[in-house]
């Protein structure tokens, strides 16, 4: 007889415990809480879920979305199953050429970043026109905002934990003095640098808002203003001049190697100009 595989009340809370339990970030345990929702939803109550089912669903979002974006609602499905023992009902991700080159509508370029900038310090915001230049200078993830401290501003290099695992992060020498200059002003004698008015450090909705509300002044496209466009441009920029991908994949956090190519991926452009040098024509 085959196996039924039904939701149990309480699945769903022990599931985030367990991911919780094994330190995945806030922002992971609400997305992978999040996609087994919206797959839960699409069935009946008390139905039984089945490996036909869950391939119909991949087959739904393979129409409606990119594969990376599938293959990440994908992950936290599995995720789910795994932690289930529902081993029966996982699938394999979409699979996918590795892209050869980046998409200029959406990473933004170092002069619209110089106006991002400028942009908030024309606008009085100051915290959020040095918010930009910290997580640009130093490659850190929005997530990691709170390990900016005065602390960390003092030594000049911030202990960043993420995912389980520690890094450290240099902070260039010429920002170390604007943070000093700004939590002097603000009164902010200890732990993070970035903190609401109420003293709560700021999460990644306050930051996306704030930044999406340059892009009219700056004169530039929403679609390339993200907190983690910052973070492709430093990688970009820092490989420019070290060529070790290697190092940047220590300095991003990355695990995977795979993952630091991304980043670092040229443009279409680039590569035509590259072509044109090779003066292969007669």
């Amino acid at each position: 007889m085959r196996q039924q595989y039904i939701l149990k009340p309480g699945d769903l809370a022990a599931f985030r415990r367990s991911l919780q339990a094994r330190e995945r970030s806030r922002a992971t345990v609400e997305k992978y809480l999040r996609e087994a929702e919206a797959f839960l939803q699409a069935l009946d109550p008390g139905r039984a879920v089945t490996k036909e089912q869950v391939l119909a669903w991949k087959e739904s979002l393979a129409q409606r979305y990119a594969v990376s974006t599938v293959n990440g609602k994908l992950a936290a499905l599995n995720s789910l199953f795994a932690f289930l023992g529902w081993q029966d009902c996982q699938t394999a991700p979409l699979r996918r050429q590795r892209e050869l080159f980046r998409d200029q509508r959406r990473e933004l370029t170092r002069g619209e970043y110089l106006r991002l900038v400028e942009a908030a310090l024309a606008l009085g915001k100051e915290r959020l026109a040095l918010l930009l230049e910290t997580i640009c200078a130093t490659g850190i993830r929005v997530s990691e905002l709170p390990f900016i401290t005065v602390e960390a501003v003092a030594q000049g290099e911030a202990t960043v934990k993420c995912k389980g695992k520690t890094r450290t992060i240099f902070i260039p020498a010429v920002l170390c003095k604007k943070l000093r200059r700004y939590t002097q002003r603000k009164g902010i004698q200890t732990g993070p640098v970035f903190v609401t008015r109420t003293g709560k450090a700021l999460n990644r909705s306050n930051v996306w808002r704030e930044m999406k509300a340059l892009c009219a002044r700056a004169n530039v496209p929403p679609s390339k203003v993200f907190p983690h466009s910052l973070r492709h441009l430093f990688a970009r920029c820092f490989y420019a001049i070290d060529k070790d991908i290697s190092k940047l994949a220590d300095i991003l956090g990355h695990s995977n190697i795979n993952t630091t190519r991304i980043y670092i991926i040229s443009t279409g452009a680039e590569h035509r100009q590259k072509m044109e040098r090779m003066q292969l024509i007669l």
